[in-house]
């Protein structure tokens, strides 16, 4: 009937101790499995989980446990912090038991971890065991459903039979109880653990002996009998006593703690403390059982807890515990306590941010904006701490702050610092009353070259920001040419100001096409080169650099340095320099040809959510637009349009968002709608000054397009304009690729000679997917099969599907079942819905048709594209449907 374990004793769980038993054995041979022990409260579940730790079978395991606890879910990575602080220590052959109680309370970032880490447990020398509060709402939430969903056991501890309640009720009571009564608590708990505990530990305060005489007094009980019975007690000690308890509930630390709150000399505590073990409310570390903690918090009130908690937080802090212990009781403070709030709030902040967790610090800031003043500089300071804390995971948030903040600070330089934290990338949206004051401050600095260090600093900062948000306009790209002419070939790169300058000038020199691709070439390397891998992402102008040596034809410098980086970035868990450094790899391996590259990184970054413009800012997502484009890749292109609801204010970033629905247009057969949006969008950009052929080459997509709606003569114009662009820009690639579409709009002998132009410029090019497309074009023009032969070696390489299927059907080879199909409007629609992840019954409502008519699309779509999943749609959908030529 009963299992002890280590000193542990348990009731009637032998038969659920054996099964972990049994799983423990199976680990230690690498069949590792999750077992999840759910039940309702107070049915031992935590208990059980305890016991599991001194488990006879896990000798040999390292042992790493949990607890989560609804105090706590709002602080990051704090589950899987306990499991790794813990005093285990790793089993030399890797075996390993991870104990977690109370799951369904475990904060977001440790769920995604032990969900990963449940997915690969079975093929591990490792068991998961998790606890699981049913009823509870949090039990629902996707991570607690997919692990529950992947356990190999779920074990329901029932509650204790007679015999289990009686042993239970005599370990409290002692021997001495009478048969009857015990009885009488069996009934009235339902074998429940939890509540025989909270009836006994209630009973032996009460003063009544536990005899069959008053087994009628336990059968009378309300069900809340337990509970106020506690409560009544707590209530009847003394005021010493109750501090005690009221600050060990606050607190959540030891009993020395929770006697020094109550400001108890050590003999008095002694005696407090002992009073209540006898009384069976405490245990030697702390409460006796969770019942007992609850009934105190029913003891007080809600200024009453707050006072505790106000003067919790002192406590800690004049006794020089660390800032981020004090900071969680301050969170849930509501009265304002002063200055020494905010420093404390603020040096918690910093801890948060430097180990990876801005939203904890954001928190932190907010609750410290309660003890500033409300027009003061002090007030300043802490909008912009906030500003640094937001500005990774929601940039409107971080402009609003500055824009609150910088009024606030009387002199130029502390604005100007303040204005700074917005990053360059930041300003492609910024508001207008965020730039008016920065060029206020710009003013008021003057000139950098008259200025110390310090404020040549913040001018040349305030300029690469200004510059960035004026590279909409053609006439301020001409003007950030010219200033970086000036600076001239040998410009001082030193300090991070004037590398940041610089990269935006450059930048803009791209867009605009300003300067020769080689020049651009030269000067980003270098600026690359002093640019550390391990500065934070969302804040470097690293970003800029990139897009410049992708478009000048110059990818393979970016990839070491972008490999570095995405390394520091997710040791830092940054996910979202994760999602920036992700769109720029997809982009340099785009410009390198590296078609199934360039889709994975481009696919990691959207689910990142590098296309988010409120949260990552402007500048990935651009970039991550322009790969959906040129890979004419479907599913990134309706995620890319998914944040596009909201399109931003500035005329050339809309212009991205049409280029994208007029590729969505076209890929849907809308070739006449597709024409018209991308004469649009082409139009907006020029009259912006976006003119570099690689970066944004709408005259060839048009070109093409019109092509295909028989005005043969408008699109020749077009494709010859964008030669002449290119020429200027001086990129293999793009020249390439304009002398290829001028040979397709051509044909005849006239388009083979103009395509073998086409080849032989981009031999010098990184751009192997441009390469293989124009070998394609010149073979099918000419009929040569060595041309195919090239063309089907580079495709294969590069992993372009769908070149390589007509090469080899070219070559005499059988095409895959999939090549040369075409999917209907409708099949198309629902493919790119049923591989962005949703079901078929999301499908069905957003597209107002019936479950059934999805399914029939979507199993002519499978047959069609010669697939058997829904994993493999996107891939086959990009081979066959986004065929870049």
């Amino acid at each position: 009937m009963t299992r002890e374990v280590a000193g542990a004793v348990l009731f009637e769980r032998e038969g659920e101790l054996d099964l972990v038993g049994r799983s423990l054995r199976n680990a230690a041979d690498g069949a590792g499995s999750v077992i999840v022990v759910a039940g309702p409260l107070g049915n031992g579940k935590t208990a059980f989980l305890r016991a599991l730790a001194h488990h006879r079978e896990a000798t040999g395991f390292a042992v790493l446990q949990a607890s989560a606890s609804p105090i706590e879910r709002d602080f990051p990575h704090g589950v899987v912090s306990q499991l790794l602080d813990g005093p285990a220590e790793l089993s030399a052959d890797g075996r390993l038991l991870v104990l977690v109680d109370d799951v369904q309370w475990a904060d977001d970032e440790s769920l995604a971890v032990l969900e990963k880490f449940a997915g690969q447990v079975a093929h591990r020398s490792a068991v998961l065991v998790v606890t699981l509060r049913e009823g509870d709402s949090l039990a629902s939430r996707p991570a607690v459903v997919s692990i529950v969903a992947g356990a190999a056991h779920r074990i329901r501890l029932r509650p204790l039979l007679l015999a289990g309640s009686a042993a239970l009720v005599r370990g409290l009571l002692g021997p001495h109880c009478d048969d009857e009564f015990t009885i009488a608590c069996h009934e009235v708990a339902g074998g429940n653990p939890m509540f025989l505990t909270a009836l006994a530990l209630s009973w032996s305060v009460g003063g009544l002996p536990p005899v069959a005489a008053n087994a009628a007094t336990v059968r009378a009980m309300p069900p809340t009998w337990a509970r106020d019975r506690l409560v009544s007690c707590i209530r009847a000690q003394p005021e010493q006593a109750q501090e005690v308890l009221r600050g060990l509930v606050v607190l959540g630390g030891g009993l020395s703690d929770a006697a020094a709150l109550a400001e108890l000399d050590r003999f008095t505590a002694f005696d407090v403390i002992r009073s209540l073990r006898k009384l069976g409310l405490l245990s030697a570390t702390g409460f006796a059982h969770p019942a007992v903690s609850a009934a105190v918090e029913e003891t007080m009130t809600a200024d009453e807890r707050e006072d505790v908690q106000i003067r919790s937080a002192r406590f800690l802090h004049d006794n020089g515990r660390p800032a981020e212990e004090v900071a969680r009781l301050l969170l849930g403070i509501t009265r304002p306590l002063g200055r020494w709030v905010v420093e404390v709030l603020r040096v918690a902040a910093d801890t948060a941010l430097r180990s990876g967790s801005p939203e904890t610090a954001a928190r932190y800031l907010r609750r410290a904006l309660l003890d500033t003043s409300t027009d003061g500089e002090d007030r300043a300071k802490v909008l912009v701490d906030i500003a640094t804390a937001v500005r990774g995971f929601d940039v409107q948030a971080a402009v609003r702050s500055i824009s609150y903040a910088a009024p606030l600070l009387r002199e130029p330089r502390d604005r100007a610092a303040a204005l700074i934290r917005l990053t360059p990338a930041v300003m492609g949206n910024a508001p207008e009353a965020v730039l008016s004051m920065m060029r206020q401050v710009a003013a008021e600095l003057g000139d950098p070259a008259g200025l110390d260090p310090v404020g040549r600093e913040l001018a040349l900062r305030l300029e690469a920001r200004l510059r960035y948000a004026d590279s909409t306009d053609r006439a301020e790209l001409a003007r950030a040419v010219s200033r970086l002419t000036e600076m001239g070939p040998d410009a001082p790169m030193q300090t991070g100001a004037e590398r940041e300058l610089l990269a935006v000038l450059l930048h803009s020199a791209v867009t605009g096409v300003g300067r020769r691709a080689d020049e651009v070439a030269a000067l980003a390397g270098r600026l690359l080169a002093c640019e550390p891998a391990f500065s934070p992402h969302s804040s470097s102008a690293a970003p800029l650099l990139v897009s410049c040596l992708a478009a000048a034809d110059s990818p393979g410098v970016t990839k070491r340095w972008l490999d570095q980086a995405l390394e520091i970035a997710r040791s830092r868990h940054d996910a979202v320099s994760e999602a920036m450094i992700r769109s720029e790899q997809a982009l340099a391996h785009l410009m390198s040809g590296q078609v199934e590259a360039a889709a994975r990184a481009a696919t990691d970054a959207a689910a990142l959510g590098a296309g988010d413009w409120s949260a990552v800012g402007t500048s990935a997502a651009v970039v991550l637009a322009g790969v959906a484009l040129q890979l004419r890749h479907p599913v990134l292109t309706d995620q890319a349009l998914t944040f596009a609801v909201n399109v931003p204010v500035n005329d050339c970033l809309a212009a991205v968002v049409g280029l994208l629905r007029s590729s969505d247009a076209a890929l849907r057969g809308d070739l006449p709608g597709a024409s018209m949006t991308l004469m649009e969008c082409g139009v907006r950009l020029d009259q912006s000054g976006w003119r570099n052929p690689v970066l944004y080459p709408w005259r060839t997509f048009l070109a093409q397009l019109k092509h295909r709606l028989g005005e043969t003569e408008d699109a020749l114009a077009l494709a010859e304009e964008e030669r002449l662009i290119a020429q200027e820009w001086g990129a293999p690639s793009g020249i390439g690729r304009a002398w290829r579409v001028l040979g397709a709009l051509t044909g005849g002998a006239r388009g083979v000679e103009l395509t073998s132009r086409a080849v032989e410029v981009l031999e010098e090019s990184a751009h192997a997917l441009e390469l293989a497309l124009a070998l394609r074009q010149w073979a099918e023009l000419s009929g040569r099969e060595d041309l195919w032969r090239r063309c089907l070696d580079i495709a294969t390489e590069i992993g372009a599907g769908n070149i390589a299927a007509q090469a080899r059907a070219a070559l005499g080879g059988r095409a895959p079942t999939g090549a040369g199909t075409r999917l209907t409007p409708s099949e198309r629609r629902v493919a790119l819905l049923a591989a962005g992840g949703r079901s078929n019954q999301e499908i069905a409502i957003e597209l107002a048709v019936t479950p059934r008519a999805v399914e029939k699309h979507l199993t002519n779509t499978y047959r069609k594209l010669g697939v058997r999943r829904r994993a493999e749609l996107a891939s086959a959908l990009r081979q066959v449907a986004a065929d870049p030529g």
